[in-house]
């Protein structure tokens, strides 16, 4: 590459300015580095010095002690919140995930020789210009992620480490170098060490990624029993069957590809047929079947989603929509009401979703027709929403009170002639009206 110049924002800047007039070092170091000189926005700023952090905060008016121990102050300059951090040499890791302790350094080159990967290494600023000791800038001119100096040692440091380099591999489509893949197979079981919600931090930005099939990576490097063992029985599985041409494992991540890059969708695609292996039968013809998959899938994707520390919200939507993933839309407004009704507006727009990326990842000859099935379901279902026809009991044009009122005082039967009136307004939208509602309730009650 040519003389490398990156524009730095001005609150970055003067935070350099002033440790650097100060008769500090500073510079922009790691992601921000790397981003701006492959054409990314980098999210975050943060800047490496010679200066101690009780003299980064003499020196700034704003400050919040965020990791002092580790030399990392957070300085608010224009309401942007930058962190600064001491040059250090890191003292011994016993437990695979933080050293036991740190020591400030006057050389750079010592603090970056202990990062994680070539191209994280570099550090940059408008005065000195680039500072890449360890070929950052040819790892990123030949798409390689390599780990800084011995990656068996960068490894035993910090263990999460090998799931970041599948996942900067995902994220910028680099190929990981052989050695630093071939130290991750070795070290493999070492993930053990690291917890669960920061192997799902990891986990999802390789998913939601441009090449989320690079989640295969962790099986080919031996991380996959650690960390999502009920997938390996997918893998290589056949499904003998006229609407599939791909083993279990391929269809899911062809579904997996299929879908926005969204962290609930891409997590329901990669679990929504996990279940397959454990109800395959085969009938007489050769045919694979796989009755119940989606009731064994969604249990185990709920069991998989809360041991890598999932949010409820998250489990909740991911393993609702496996529950249902298998439910072919018929072109019926009635079917597709009762659907609703169960789902929901906003979690039926993620259904349509899902049936569009599993169909998309079955067998090419039968999915245009399926395809076209789902369009005109589309269609049905645009117009019920347009109607804004009743799905729920809350839409009825009757509730609790309404019913009290006409002489129904047992709350238990109130809830069961509510749900007795949706059905009715599910088969006949045009029913739920007051008057007819109650009309109905009456004959309800004789």
């Amino acid at each position: 590459m040519d003389r490398i110049k990156i524009d730095i924002p001005n609150y970055a800047k003067n935070i350099i300015d002033k440790l650097t007039d100060n008769g500090y070092e500073a510079y922009l170091v790691g992601g921000c580095v790397r981003d701006s000189i492959i054409g990314k926005k980098p999210n975050d700023w943060d800047i490496t010095t010679s200066a101690l952090p009780n003299e980064v905060k003499r020196l700034f008016t704003k400050t919040i002690d965020t990791g002092l121990q580790h030399g990392t102050v957070t300085i608010l300059m224009d309401k942007h919140p930058i962190e600064v951090t001491t040059y250090r040499i890191d003292g011994e890791y016993e437990d695979n995930r933080r050293p036991n302790s740190v020591e400030f350094t006057n050389d750079l080159v010592e603090d970056l020789k202990r990062r994680d990967f070539t191209i994280n290494a570099m550090a940059y600023n408008h005065i000195t210009g680039l500072v890449d000791a360890f070929g950052g800038i040819e790892d990123l001119e030949n798409g390689i992620i390599r780990c800084v100096g011995n990656p068996i040692e960068r490894f035993n440091e910090d263990a999460l480490r090998m799931l970041r380099a599948i996942r900067f591999s995902a994220q910028l489509g680099y190929k990981i170098n052989k050695e630093t893949r071939d130290a991750i197979t070795a070290c493999s079981s070492l993930i053990k060490n690291v917890s669960m919600e920061r192997i799902q931090v990891e986990l999802n930005k390789t998913l939601i990624s441009n090449n989320p099939n690079m989640i295969m990576e962790i099986y080919d490097c031996n991380l996959m029993e650690y960390i999502l063992p009920e997938f390996m029985p997918c893998i290589g599985n056949s499904q003998n069957h006229p609407y599939h041409s791909y083993d279990i494992h391929e269809h899911i991540l062809r579904s997996v590809n299929a879908i926005k890059a969204d962290k609930a969708l891409r997590w329901t695609m990669l679990l929504h047929d996990i279940g397959k292996p454990r109800v395959k039968t085969t009938d007489e013809l050769g045919i694979d079947h796989f009755y119940g998959h989606e009731g064994i899938s969604a249990k185990m994707a709920k069991d998989i989603l809360k041991r890598l520390k999932f949010d409820n919200k998250t489990i909740d939507k991911v393993v609702k929509l496996i529950e249902f993933h298998d439910i072919r839309l018929e072109n019926s407004s009635k079917s597709i009401r009762r659907l609703l009704r169960k789902l929901g507006y906003e979690l039926f727009d993620d259904f349509v979703l899902v049936q569009r990326a599993d169909i998309k990842a079955q067998n090419p000859d039968k999915m245009d027709d399926r395809l076209l099935k789902l369009e005109n379901a589309e269609k049905k279902y645009a117009e019920i929403k347009e109607k804004e026809q009743c799905i729920s009991i809350r839409e009825l044009k009757v509730d609790g009170r309404d019913l009290m009122e006409h002489g129904i005082k047992e709350g238990r039967q109130i809830g069961i002639i509510l749900n007795k009136l949706l059905d009715i307004v599910i088969e006949e939208p045009a029913r739920n009206d007051k008057e007819e509602l109650l009309r109905i309730v009456d004959e309800i009650k004789e």
